[in-house]
């Protein structure tokens, strides 16, 4: 079975506030080929970006058999997927705290997702250190909202001469 390694990683400039960019990168390796993916969205969260970054490049996969091991730096993802989502079906979608898990939708896709391939792991990596793979997705990510900031830039300046 062919064995793909999937980086990912996912980002918010201004997480705390309404007006805010986020992005995404992931990069998928197979036997000598690499994809990367990149993306961009206002008004959003870190989890959030971290969430997409898995599922975009989840969709990108072909309908195959196939191995998948997804590395990232997101505790939030690789304990959601590796330790609560069970609990969080068991009590339909409801936390320990008896609160509604936070970004249902993107979770119920993710699972779709991850429900299609026979064999997947998810695997947590230091974040900013040694990884390769795991730093070229950061930086894909932040080249992604420098790119939408760059533009809302210049639609500002167009808007207002």
């Amino acid at each position: 079975m062919e064995k793909v390694y999937i980086f990912c990683d996912g980002g918010c400039r201004g997480n705390q506030f309404d007006e805010n960019i986020g992005g995404f990168g992931a990069v998928l390796q197979y036997n000598d080929h690499v994809e990367e993916l990149s993306g961009t969205r206002h008004n959003t969260t870190n989890n959030i970006m971290e969430l997409t970054s898995c599922i975009m490049a989840l969709r990108y996969l072909p309908k195959r058999p196939l191995s998948v091991e997804i590395i990232m730096d997101s505790s939030y993802v690789i304990s959601g997927i590796n330790e609560w989502v069970s609990t969080w079906l068991d009590n339909g979608w409801v936390t320990a705290k008896k609160k509604p898990v936070e970004n249902r939708i993107l979770w119920e896709e993710l699972l779709e997702l991850i429900f299609l391939i026979k064999d997947i792991k998810f695997i947590k990596c230091k974040g900013h250190a040694d990884n390769d793979g795991n730093n070229r997705a950061d930086y894909l990510a932040n080249k992604a909202m420098d790119e939408l900031d760059r533009s809302d830039y210049k639609a500002y300046n167009e808007t207002n001469k």
